[in-house]
Protein backbone atom coordinates (compact mmCIF):
# COMPACT_ATOMS: atom_id res chain seq x y z
CA UNK A 1 0.00 0.00 0.00
CA UNK A 2 0.92 3.47 -0.30
CA UNK A 3 1.63 5.24 3.12
CA UNK A 4 2.47 8.89 3.49
CA UNK A 5 4.86 9.71 6.43
CA UNK A 6 4.64 13.26 8.02
CA UNK A 7 7.71 14.51 9.19
CA UNK A 8 9.51 11.40 6.99
CA UNK A 9 12.81 13.17 7.05
CA UNK A 10 13.02 13.33 10.80
CA UNK A 11 13.87 10.80 13.30
CA UNK A 12 11.36 8.48 14.04
CA UNK A 13 10.24 9.33 10.10
CA UNK A 14 13.00 8.15 8.59
CA UNK A 15 13.57 4.78 9.96
CA UNK A 16 9.82 4.64 9.87
CA UNK A 17 10.17 5.07 5.69
CA UNK A 18 12.66 2.42 5.57
CA UNK A 19 10.91 0.26 7.31
CA UNK A 20 7.74 -0.12 5.58
CA UNK A 21 9.77 0.21 1.85
CA UNK A 22 11.83 -3.25 3.15
CA UNK A 23 8.39 -4.48 3.89
CA UNK A 24 7.48 -3.89 0.72
CA UNK A 25 5.09 -0.59 0.47
CA UNK A 26 5.49 2.82 -0.85
CA UNK A 27 6.33 4.62 1.89
CA UNK A 28 6.46 8.55 0.77
CA UNK A 29 8.57 10.94 2.93
CA UNK A 30 6.53 14.26 3.41
CA UNK A 31 8.12 17.21 4.53
CA UNK A 32 9.03 21.01 3.69
CA UNK A 33 12.56 19.78 2.41
CA UNK A 34 10.44 17.45 -0.10
CA UNK A 35 7.90 19.92 -0.96
CA UNK A 36 5.35 19.00 1.24
CA UNK A 37 4.13 21.67 4.38
CA UNK A 38 1.25 21.20 5.80
CA UNK A 39 0.83 24.80 7.69
CA UNK A 40 0.11 26.18 4.25
CA UNK A 41 -1.28 23.04 2.46
CA UNK A 42 1.46 23.17 -0.44
CA UNK A 43 1.99 19.87 -1.77
CA UNK A 44 -0.68 18.27 -0.20
CA UNK A 45 -2.94 17.15 -2.68
CA UNK A 46 -0.30 15.68 -5.23
CA UNK A 47 1.42 13.67 -2.31
CA UNK A 48 -1.94 12.11 -1.03
CA UNK A 49 -2.72 10.84 -4.40
CA UNK A 50 -2.91 7.05 -4.07
CA UNK A 51 -2.54 7.03 -0.49
CA UNK A 52 -4.54 4.55 1.61
CA UNK A 53 -2.58 5.51 5.02
CA UNK A 54 -1.43 8.65 6.13
CA UNK A 55 1.19 8.77 9.55
CA UNK A 56 1.76 11.88 11.34
CA UNK A 57 4.59 12.05 12.93
CA UNK A 58 5.70 15.70 12.41
CA UNK A 59 6.75 18.18 15.25
CA UNK A 60 6.43 21.95 15.42
CA UNK A 61 9.46 23.70 14.87
CA UNK A 62 8.35 25.78 18.09
CA UNK A 63 7.88 25.06 21.73
CA UNK A 64 6.52 28.28 22.19
CA UNK A 65 2.60 28.00 23.59
CA UNK A 66 0.76 29.53 21.22
CA UNK A 67 3.30 28.71 17.95
CA UNK A 68 2.79 24.99 19.11
CA UNK A 69 -0.60 25.42 19.19
CA UNK A 70 -1.02 26.89 16.27
CA UNK A 71 1.10 24.18 14.13
CA UNK A 72 -0.71 21.12 15.44
CA UNK A 73 -4.17 23.00 15.07
CA UNK A 74 -3.30 24.17 11.49
CA UNK A 75 -1.64 21.58 10.06
CA UNK A 76 -3.78 18.40 11.55
CA UNK A 77 -6.79 20.53 10.16
CA UNK A 78 -5.05 20.41 6.78
CA UNK A 79 -3.75 17.20 6.91
CA UNK A 80 -7.12 15.59 7.73
CA UNK A 81 -9.23 17.69 5.38
CA UNK A 82 -6.60 16.72 2.33
CA UNK A 83 -6.87 12.91 3.61
CA UNK A 84 -10.87 12.74 3.03
CA UNK A 85 -10.71 14.69 -0.46
CA UNK A 86 -7.94 12.17 -1.67
CA UNK A 87 -9.64 8.77 -0.53
CA UNK A 88 -7.43 8.04 2.58
CA UNK A 89 -8.69 5.09 5.04
CA UNK A 90 -6.29 5.42 7.85
CA UNK A 91 -4.70 8.30 9.74
CA UNK A 92 -2.33 7.41 12.12
CA UNK A 93 -0.55 9.34 14.48
CA UNK A 94 2.36 9.73 16.74
CA UNK A 95 1.80 11.19 20.63
CA UNK A 96 2.79 11.33 23.84
CA UNK A 97 2.15 8.74 26.69
CA UNK A 98 0.59 11.07 29.80
CA UNK A 99 -0.70 13.69 27.00
CA UNK A 100 -3.73 14.03 28.99
CA UNK A 101 -1.83 14.16 32.37
CA UNK A 102 0.12 16.73 31.34
CA UNK A 103 -1.86 19.78 30.32
CA UNK A 104 -0.08 22.05 32.53
CA UNK A 105 2.32 21.91 29.33
CA UNK A 106 1.45 24.11 26.44
CA UNK A 107 3.28 21.84 24.01
CA UNK A 108 0.73 18.78 25.69
CA UNK A 109 -2.23 20.90 25.26
CA UNK A 110 -1.33 21.11 21.56
CA UNK A 111 -0.95 17.35 21.43
CA UNK A 112 -4.16 16.82 22.91
CA UNK A 113 -5.65 19.70 20.34
CA UNK A 114 -4.24 17.73 17.93
CA UNK A 115 -6.12 13.92 18.89
CA UNK A 116 -8.98 15.63 19.55
CA UNK A 117 -9.56 16.77 15.95
CA UNK A 118 -8.20 14.30 14.95
CA UNK A 119 -11.10 11.98 17.49
CA UNK A 120 -13.51 14.00 15.92
CA UNK A 121 -12.51 14.05 12.12
CA UNK A 122 -14.65 10.83 11.35
CA UNK A 123 -11.34 9.90 9.71
CA UNK A 124 -10.58 6.72 10.88
CA UNK A 125 -7.56 6.63 12.68
CA UNK A 126 -4.93 5.49 15.57
CA UNK A 127 -3.00 6.87 17.99
CA UNK A 128 0.21 5.69 19.14
CA UNK A 129 1.38 7.07 22.64
CA UNK A 130 4.66 6.40 23.05
CA UNK A 131 7.15 7.39 25.93
CA UNK A 132 10.20 9.40 25.56
CA UNK A 133 12.90 8.17 23.35
CA UNK A 134 16.46 7.11 24.84
CA UNK A 135 17.90 9.74 22.23
CA UNK A 136 16.19 12.75 24.30
CA UNK A 137 17.27 11.76 27.69
CA UNK A 138 19.95 14.34 27.75
CA UNK A 139 17.76 16.80 26.63
CA UNK A 140 15.43 16.19 29.18
CA UNK A 141 18.65 17.52 31.69
CA UNK A 142 19.83 20.14 29.33
CA UNK A 143 16.09 21.74 29.61
CA UNK A 144 15.78 21.50 33.05
CA UNK A 145 19.28 22.95 33.81
CA UNK A 146 19.56 26.01 35.90
CA UNK A 147 23.32 26.87 35.96
CA UNK A 148 25.73 24.04 36.93
CA UNK A 149 22.71 22.48 38.54
CA UNK A 150 19.93 19.76 36.98
CA UNK A 151 16.51 20.16 38.83
CA UNK A 152 14.09 17.10 38.02
CA UNK A 153 11.53 14.91 39.99
CA UNK A 154 11.90 11.17 41.45
CA UNK A 155 8.48 10.15 39.12
CA UNK A 156 8.74 6.83 37.20
CA UNK A 157 10.10 7.20 33.61
CA UNK A 158 9.99 3.78 30.84
CA UNK A 159 11.88 5.26 27.71
CA UNK A 160 12.12 3.65 24.61
CA UNK A 161 14.52 3.36 21.65
CA UNK A 162 13.10 5.10 18.61
CA UNK A 163 13.50 2.54 16.28
CA UNK A 164 11.07 0.04 18.58
CA UNK A 165 8.99 3.30 18.40
CA UNK A 166 9.05 3.31 14.97
CA UNK A 167 8.38 -0.38 14.24
CA UNK A 168 5.43 -0.31 16.26
CA UNK A 169 4.10 2.68 14.46
CA UNK A 170 4.55 0.93 10.90
CA UNK A 171 2.64 -2.26 12.11
CA UNK A 172 0.03 0.48 13.33
CA UNK A 173 0.16 1.92 9.82
CA UNK A 174 -0.55 -1.11 8.05
CA UNK A 175 -2.83 -2.75 10.24
CA UNK A 176 -6.87 -1.96 10.67
CA UNK A 177 -7.32 1.19 12.31
CA UNK A 178 -8.11 0.72 16.15
CA UNK A 179 -10.18 4.32 16.59
CA UNK A 180 -8.52 4.64 19.52
CA UNK A 181 -4.73 4.63 21.34
CA UNK A 182 -2.28 2.12 21.40
CA UNK A 183 0.68 2.38 24.13
CA UNK A 184 4.00 1.63 23.64
CA UNK A 185 7.24 1.70 26.02
CA UNK A 186 10.75 0.55 26.83
CA UNK A 187 10.97 -2.36 29.07
CA UNK A 188 12.73 -0.65 32.34
CA UNK A 189 10.93 1.59 34.51
CA UNK A 190 13.75 4.00 36.47
CA UNK A 191 13.31 7.40 38.37
CA UNK A 192 13.75 10.20 36.28
CA UNK A 193 16.24 11.99 38.42
CA UNK A 194 18.06 8.69 39.35
CA UNK A 195 18.46 8.17 35.54
CA UNK A 196 19.42 11.82 34.42
CA UNK A 197 21.95 11.60 37.29
CA UNK A 198 23.86 8.21 35.76
CA UNK A 199 23.56 9.44 32.38
CA UNK A 200 25.62 12.13 32.83
CA UNK A 201 28.11 10.67 35.37
CA UNK A 202 28.75 8.40 32.51
CA UNK A 203 29.53 11.34 30.19
CA UNK A 204 31.73 13.04 32.69
CA UNK A 205 29.09 15.72 32.63
CA UNK A 206 29.95 18.03 35.74
CA UNK A 207 26.74 19.24 36.34
CA UNK A 208 24.61 18.32 39.71
CA UNK A 209 20.73 16.49 39.47
CA UNK A 210 18.76 17.51 42.34
CA UNK A 211 15.93 15.58 43.59
CA UNK A 212 12.85 18.00 43.42
CA UNK A 213 9.51 17.30 43.54
CA UNK A 214 7.95 20.26 41.88
CA UNK A 215 10.61 20.59 39.30
CA UNK A 216 8.32 20.73 36.12
CA UNK A 217 8.81 18.80 32.86
CA UNK A 218 8.17 20.63 29.99
CA UNK A 219 6.13 23.16 32.42
CA UNK A 220 3.97 20.00 33.59
CA UNK A 221 4.22 19.12 37.65
CA UNK A 222 4.66 15.35 37.37
CA UNK A 223 3.14 12.57 39.92
CA UNK A 224 4.99 9.03 40.19
CA UNK A 225 3.29 7.29 37.44
CA UNK A 226 2.32 10.63 35.08
CA UNK A 227 4.89 9.38 32.79
CA UNK A 228 3.95 5.79 32.84
CA UNK A 229 2.04 3.77 30.41
CA UNK A 230 -1.19 1.64 31.22
CA UNK A 231 -0.69 -2.53 31.62
CA UNK A 232 -2.22 -2.58 28.09
CA UNK A 233 0.40 -1.30 26.35
CA UNK A 234 3.32 -2.78 24.08
CA UNK A 235 6.54 -3.18 25.72
CA UNK A 236 9.44 -3.09 23.59
CA UNK A 237 12.63 -5.32 23.79
CA UNK A 238 15.62 -2.85 23.30
CA UNK A 239 16.87 -1.92 27.08
CA UNK A 240 18.86 1.20 27.79
CA UNK A 241 22.28 -0.15 28.50
CA UNK A 242 22.45 -1.79 25.33
CA UNK A 243 21.37 1.05 22.87
CA UNK A 244 24.11 3.20 25.21
CA UNK A 245 26.75 0.32 24.90
CA UNK A 246 25.73 0.85 20.85
CA UNK A 247 26.76 4.51 21.16
CA UNK A 248 30.35 3.90 22.04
Amino acid sequence: MKVVVIGGTGLIGSKLVGKLNEHGHEAVAAAPNTGVNTLTGEGLAEVLKGASVVVDVSNSPSWEDEAVLTFFRTSTANLLQAEAEAGVTHHVALSVVGTDRLQESGYFRAKQAQEDLIKASGMPYSIVHATQFFEFVKGIADISTDGDTVHLSSAKFQPIYSDDVAAAVGRTAVGAPVNGVVEIAGPEVFQLDELIRKTLADANDPRTVVTDPKAPYSGAQLQETTLLPGPDAHIAETKLSDWMARQQ
